[in-house]
């Protein structure tokens, strides 16, 4: 498994481009939003991942290792190969795949080119959970939970009955009024949205 190249470009086109390490050219398809930032005769390094089929064998590289995790989700999607995976990270970012998936919105996805109504809305559904977007503050920088804190706070309230929609536009609603400690700490940020939110569905159930 090739799980990563860092190398001198030695061409790049509209999706893709060619990496040489050690003198061997690895031809990569990567996000056009990637490809337009790479330069012939930069070093680049790319997370990778490589797709195996009875025909060929195709590598797909990434800036960050967030887009190759939401690459290899896309591809567990039924009806999505890796070139609607693709397709889908160079029109989404990360945080916008999440933001849909976590509002349930489809329409997206609809719009990227090979996405059909079908696949579209089985990308929302199989993915639900499983993608988490970063929490927005109040217009700076400070005002935002780092998206590791962030997804564990609404992985737990998913866990005590929350369903993640509602998870996760609660957290997005408190970072902005949380002090810089608060926006730190697991336990902190979760009794914010607690309190918000009230007694847990299973509490209030008694499951």
């Amino acid at each position: 498994m090739i799980s990563s190249l860092r190398g001198s470009v030695l061409h790049v086109d509209a999706e893709s481009a060619i990496v040489e390490v050690g003198g061997v050219g690895f031809a990569v398809a990567v996000p056009a939003p990637l490809a337009r930032t790479l330069r012939v005769g930069d070093e680049a390094f790319l997370h990778t991942n490589l797709v195996v089929r009875d025909d060929a064998l195709s590598l797909f590289g990434f800036a960050e290792r967030g887009e190759l995790e939401t690459f290899a989700l896309l591809l567990s999607v039924s009806g999505v190969g890796p070139k609607s995976a693709l397709g889908v990270l160079s029109a989404l970012s990360v945080d916008q795949i999440a933001d849909a998936v976590a509002a349930e919105d489809d329409a997206p996805f609809r719009r990227v080119s090979g996405i059909g109504p079908k696949t579209a809305k089985l990308i929302v559904v199989q993915l639900a959970g499983k993608l988490h977007a970063a929490p927005r503050g109040g217009g700076d920088a400070g005002g935002a939970a780092p998206t590791a804190i962030a997804a564990q706070v609404v992985a737990a309230l998913v866990a005590l009955g929350w369903s993640e929609r509602v998870s996760t536009e609660t957290v997005h609603e408190i970072v902005g009024g949380a002090s810089a400690a608060e926006r730190a700490a697991v336990p902190a940020l979760l009794k914010l949205a607690l309190a918000q939110l009230g007694p847990s569905r299973t509490e209030r159930t008694g499951v």
